[in-house]
């Protein structure tokens, strides 16, 4: 199942988080005013061209020095947890625990969505974040059971799951992915 990311939602946060103007996204991606708002709102999705363009504006990389601290954190914690960019879903660091359990090269998935690995109740948890206002604050944190999926690359354990937001340095947004219980 292909799920479509709320990009516009993600682009809002972004905008205000940085304080940027619709009119000067707007201008970047050569569309209106009311192109980026229609968007943000929900009310129309950008064609593929303006999405990936939107992506590129939106996603974190986590890359900088200031950033540096929180992906050792991650790659050094002996919980099963992963960061990942919060509206592309590309993985940016991950524990040890949580590479154990995969069944594939950590450092080849950097980089890349991680998003065709989600279980159902993932893409359910994703598809409530816009109605809930995930996207309107910087901190935010989910709790929720997921099942499994059917991937031998990154299984997804049944369990509970929890994401919380954190903003990083270049104003981008991140995602930590933490399994707090396994019923596998």
């Amino acid at each position: 199942m292909q799920h479509d990311l709320p990009i516009g939602k993600a682009l809002r946060r972004f905008r205000r988080l940085n304080g940027i103007k619709q009119g000067d996204i707007a201008q970047r991606l050569s569309v209106s005013q009311g192109s980026v708002s229609r968007w943000e709102s929900g009310a129309q999705e950008p064609d593929a061209g303006h999405r990936d363009r939107i992506a590129e504006i939106v996603a974190a990389s986590a890359t900088s020095t200031s950033d540096a601290a929180l992906k050792r954190l991650v790659s050094t914690s002996s919980l099963p947890v992963h960061l990942i960019c919060d509206a592309t879903h590309r993985l940016l660091a991950a524990s040890p625990t949580r590479a154990a359990s995969w069944n594939v090269d950590v450092v080849s998935y950097l980089g890349s969505s991680l998003w065709r690995f989600a279980s159902d109740e993932i893409m359910a948890a994703e598809d409530s974040l816009a109605a809930a206002g995930w996207f309107e604050r910087p901190c935010q944190l989910l709790r929720f059971a997921t099942g499994g999926n059917a991937s031998d690359e990154i299984p997804v354990s049944p369990g509970i799951m929890q994401w919380e937001t954190i903003p990083l340095s270049d104003g981008r947004i991140g995602r930590l992915t933490t399994t707090i219980a396994s019923h596998a």
